[in-house]
């Protein structure tokens, strides 16, 4: 059995670093976001119709990597990020991306907390919204009713903190 589980939250959370840090404690596969990549490949300024090729990108490789993983796979954002990244910054959501995200079947999602130091990045956009983004990714979690445990800590403890809200929730 395969066990999904997507990370989720704002912007300089950890993301990124914990699913890396996940699927090797596990020996499994990881999904990075794609979008990283992507927009660094623009060579222009992103516009609503590239969130949705970086969603259809993430979605291929999640499938891809799904046959690849083994008991869990760790996924560093997906359609839920993009979604509220399109709400936020075109007060719309492309069709395809809302009808996807009805679709996904991840068994968990852990939203990382903002408790961490923000990094400055030329990609990120919102340093003073983290709180503000938090509530928006825990209320569509809830709104959806989807399983979410909420990421904190410092450091190695947030590695550890993760780690124990998995195999608490895994196994019951």
């Amino acid at each position: 059995m395969l066990y999904k589980l997507a990370i989720v939250g704002p912007e300089s959370t950890g993301k990124s670093k914990l699913a890396e840090q996940l699927a090797a404690y596990y020996n499994t596969k990881f999904v990075p976001e794609i979008a990283r990549d992507y927009l660094n490949g623009l060579g222009r300024n992103y516009t609503e119709n590239d969130l949705l090729q970086i969603a259809k990108k993430q979605q291929d490789a999640i499938t891809k990597a799904q046959s690849q993983a083994n008991t869990f796979l760790f996924v560093d954002t997906e359609l839920l990020v993009i979604k509220i990244w399109s709400q936020v910054k075109y007060k719309k959501v492309h069709p395809w991306i809302l009808d996807q995200f009805k679709e996904q079947d991840f068994d968990l999602f852990l939203l990382t907390n903002n408790d961490i130091p923000w990094e400055a990045d030329p990609l990120r956009e919102h340093p003073n919204k983290r709180e503000y983004l938090f509530k928006l990714y825990e209320k569509e979690l809830k709104k959806e009713g989807l399983h979410y445990k909420i990421i904190g800590g410092q450091g190695q403890e947030r590695i550890l903190n993760a780690i124990k809200i998995i195999d608490d929730f895994f196994q019951n």
